[in-house]
């Protein structure tokens, strides 16, 4: 059994080292690079046409817009390496060794997850131009964390919807609902005091779908890094949700991949 338990994981640590191998393969660096420089000449836009508070404008803009960067890479890499090798049969090769179906997707779940905190590092360093150290670490560690969250989502979506498109568009719901949940629930609200039936039962859905997604609205926070009302602690509730969560849907993705004939 401790022969077993050894051999999956160096099967997962190999896999894994696959995925980051073809990250470098598809150039995943160098759309980063382009995003980041757009990103810049973005600030440089922003400093020219600001009026009062410059930096802070430039700083909530350019971190808004490399969240989303960040986001799309890592949940179209994630996507489009997992089809392709559905497509080209390497996942019936693979399986057709002695690789337990565990080791594949926590070793695919693992690379995934590398390259995703390298991004969020790699889009974080430049925020050290507009705002503090403690705050960009804060930043970048909550949008770690939100693109491994994002790689779990994806993962599940592409092992159970199989297609590219069909796939990028659960991901990129769930991530909208994910973001923009809280909001829907506070307008809801607002008509309490006049709500009919229908509305009782509308907001009881979306308290009952908030109650199933991650608060990403509660995480990268652009006004993180201008306002001094973030604290520590906020951080460590979010991590602490978010390693429940990833955990949640890992292991939903590791049932619906046993069920699956290949």
């Amino acid at each position: 059994m401790p022969f077993c338990g050894a051999m999956a994981g160096h099967y997962a640590i190999t896999i894994a080292h696959h995925t980051l191998l073809e990250a470098a393969r598809n150039r995943l660096l160098w759309i980063a690079v382009a995003m980041l420089a757009a990103a810049l000449g973005l600030a440089a836009f922003l400093h020219q046409v600001a009026i009062t508070e410059a930096r802070q404008i430039e700083a909530t803009v350019v971190a808004a817009f490399l969240r989303l960067a960040a986001v799309f890479l890592v949940v179209a890499f994630v996507v489009t390496s997992m089809v392709r090798e559905l497509n080209d049969k390497v996942l019936e090769i693979v399986l057709s060794h002695p690789v337990p179906r565990s080791s594949y997707l926590l070793g695919k779940f693992v690379g995934f997850s590398s390259v995703a905190v390298v991004l969020a590092a790699f889009f974080a360093l430049p925020l050290l131009l507009f705002a503090p150290l403690a705050r960009v670490l804060a930043w970048g560690g909550s949008l770690a964390l939100e693109l491994v969250i994002m790689t779990a989502v994806s993962l599940f979506c592409v092992l159970t919807l199989n297609q590219v498109v069909a796939a990028l568009a659960a991901a990129a719901g769930f991530y909208i609902l994910s973001r923009s949940i809280a909001a829907a629930q506070i307008i809801a609200a607002g008509g309490a005091h006049s709500a009919t039936w229908s509305d009782r039962i509308a907001d009881g859905t979306l308290d009952a779908i908030a109650m199933l997604l991650p608060s990403l609205d509660r995480m990268t926070r652009s006004d993180w890094l201008v306002s001094a009302g973030f604290e520590w602690q906020q951080l460590g509730g979010l991590a602490a949700m978010g390693v429940v969560y990833v955990m949640l849907i890992v292991a939903a993705a590791l049932f619906d991949f046993h069920r699956k004939n290949f």
